[in-house]
């Protein structure tokens, strides 16, 4: 899907080398479910592992060797891969 978008709508930016960006009106919870109250409307997850502010991204992947160019051959090809996080999220 391309486009602005719609009322209820969320999408998640894979940032070359980079951050996970949320966009749109999204509930964060912790681990164990208790909702975290935010008023943003982007939100960046770190996906380098170096940000003193985990999850959110703090810029640290700038002077890190953290390198993944994000496109969209690689992201479906780990999409397609079983197992792994993505299939068990608790």
């Amino acid at each position: 899907m391309t486009g602005p978008l719609r009322r209820g709508e969320a999408s998640i930016t894979v940032c070359p080398d980079g951050p996970l960006l949320v966009r749109g009106a999204v509930r964060l919870e912790d681990a164990e479910g208790t909702e975290v109250d935010h008023d943003r409307n982007v939100i960046a997850l770190c996906r380098c592992g170096r940000s003193a502010r985990k999850p959110l991204c703090d810029g640290s992947h700038r002077g890190s060797r953290f390198r993944d160019p994000a496109d969209a051959d690689g992201i479906a090809a780990a999409l397609a891969q079983p197992g792994g996080p993505a299939d068990d999220p608790h």
